[in-house]
């Protein structure tokens, strides 16, 4: 089962927890997620199935578009609604435009501590574990960079605000929500979160577990995923004849049709599978870089991933 699929994560899941789901699902062992989601949070969570698994590489850097809802007046040790309390409740006396006039000043290239309940190391050992422990937990700034930080609507009295934000891989969407709230001197915690897009991926392309789960086949499932073609549309394709695909199979360089500025391909055989992805050596000389089919079997049939 070779793939991609874009899971609508429910509140409440980690994203382990979909990943273990999924596997017994589809009957498939490799499966893996392109960015964690905290159990709270809900929306776009894509996992790549398969061989597929092979193509996480590409989409380390892929950024990630959210909708949520910060609640100011006092801060929480994880910085979201699940932790505890960690200050004193204050009464919200700043106004929209305060919030908006400091919202603006996390976009950009910003340096930014992600929460001491993470899964950031310190010293070899994941901040959430020592935080658990109640032991200091020192976490060293990370640049991160917040494309858009937009205050949707704001209300003083219940002190929440909807927002949505666009950010680099990496950023801590508590971390903002936190530091907003240090910044207006009131605390501030982040009440819920929606992933509505990761990298090429957005809602409209997700499905839920309920649905994989009605899947009553693989074929079913099969069309559950997405096209093929609609992967890492960045990236130029070009179709190979079976001469071509011999050599892409164990791996050997090849010459393709020259796309011009294009150091990366997408390889497809002639029956619409994506059977590798390939580097540019030097002019129509490509190597491949990742090999997403088998080699057949001596006397066998060619097997191409779909």
């Amino acid at each position: 089962m070779n793939g991609v699929l874009i899971i609508d994560k429910p509140a409440g899941w980690t994203s382990h927890d979909v990943v273990s789901r999924v596997r017994k699902l589809v009957s498939e062992r490799s499966v893996g997620h392109l960015g964690t989601l905290d159990p709270m949070a809900t929306g776009v969570l894509p996992l790549v199935l398969g061989k597929f698994t092979r193509l996480a590489q590409f989409y380390l850097d892929a950024e990630k578009t959210y909708e949520g809802c910060i609640r100011f007046g006092y801060s929480t040790d994880t910085y979201d609604a699940e932790g505890e309390p960690s200050s004193a409740t204050i009464a919200v006396c700043f106004t929209s435009d305060d919030l908006n006039r400091e919202a603006a000043k996390f976009e950009g290239r910003i340096p930014q501590i992600p929460p001491p309940f993470s899964a950031k190391k310190v010293k070899g050992v994941p901040a959430y574990k020592l935080a658990h422990a109640n032991r200091p937990v020192e976490l060293k700034p990370v640049e991160i960079t917040v494309q858009r930080l937009d205050i949707q609507n704001f209300d003083p009295v219940s002190g929440m605000a909807n927002f949505i934000v666009q950010v680099s891989a990496g950023t801590y969407v508590r971390s903002i929500a936190h530091d907003l709230g240090k910044a207006l001197g009131c605390g501030a915690h982040l009440a819920s979160l929606r992933r509505i897009r990761s990298g090429d991926f957005a809602l409209d392309h997700a499905v839920t577990l309920d649905s994989l789960a009605d899947a009553a086949d693989k074929i079913s499932i099969q069309n559950l995923m997405l096209p093929l073609r609609s992967l890492l549309p960045q990236i130029p394709t070009v179709t190979v004849n079976e001469e071509q695909m011999s050599r892409i199979r164990h791996g050997n360089s090849v010459n393709l049709l020259e796309l011009s500025g294009s150091s990366m391909v997408k390889v497809f055989d002639q029956q619409g599978g994506l059977v590798a992805m390939a580097s540019r050596i030097a002019g129509t000389l490509f190597q491949p870089k990742v090999v997403l089919c088998e080699q057949p079997e001596h006397g066998g049939h060619n097997i191409n991933v779909r």
